[in-house]
């Protein structure tokens, strides 16, 4: 789910960066504090209710969320099994109403928008030697490695399954490493060639 922006012209899409992180990071706060079931169910399906408000295309939408539905499908099996059925479905809506609001800022905010506010944020940590570009420049490299790096995984993944050796950690891991190390490289000469100053 990582700077996959979705354009649009909704109210959401027009909101700023900083509104929609600090409004983000206060229902993660506040999450904590719902106790009760309607509670929760009630801030998803105001979740939700936001994603219409923002006009995003479903299809795109259930697939940011696919593998987060199965991974709370398993929390949810794991509570039934050795709690109760009250607390793994608090835990999962709790849960799944973060993970449908930071989606959603995900998908209507531009990682660069995301990026300079938290640089901005960050500059009076400046005065105790805290570099707000170089956390600004980690924040966008890291993001824009997690897709890259997935795809590489892809690629050595289908490559070694052609040679029969879909089985074999090895053939698997060392390719993926050294594939890993090159891109890494080649994304410091990039950063390099374009002269960033963090200062």
């Amino acid at each position: 789910m990582m700077g996959l922006y979705v354009p649009g012209y909704s109210p959401v899409h027009r909101l700023g960066a900083a509104p929609k992180l600090l409004a983000l990071m206060l229902a993660g706060i506040g999450a904590f504090f719902l106790e009760s079931l309607p509670a929760l169910a009630a801030a998803n399906l105001l979740a939700v209710a936001l994603y219409a408000v923002a006009g995003l295309p479903l299809a795109e939408t259930t697939r940011q969320l696919r593998p987060v539905a199965i991974l709370l499908a398993f929390i949810f099996l794991f509570h039934l099994l050795l709690t109760e059925w009250q607390s793994g479905l608090s835990v999962v809506l709790r849960i799944s109403a973060l993970v449908l609001l930071a989606t959603l800022v995900t998908l209507t905010t531009r990682l660069s928008d995301m990026t300079d506010t938290l640089t901005a944020a960050l500059t009076p940590l400046r005065r105790v030697g805290v570099s707000p570009a170089r956390v600004g420049l980690v924040l966008t490299v890291a993001v824009r490695l997690v897709p890259l790096l997935l795809g590489e995984l892809g690629r050595v993944r289908e490559a070694q399954k052609t040679r029969g050796l879909e089985r074999s950690v090895v053939a698997l891991m060392v390719p993926f490493l050294i594939g890993a190390l090159r891109l890494s490289r080649d994304m410091g000469d990039a950063i390099e060639s374009r002269g960033f100053d963090p200062d």
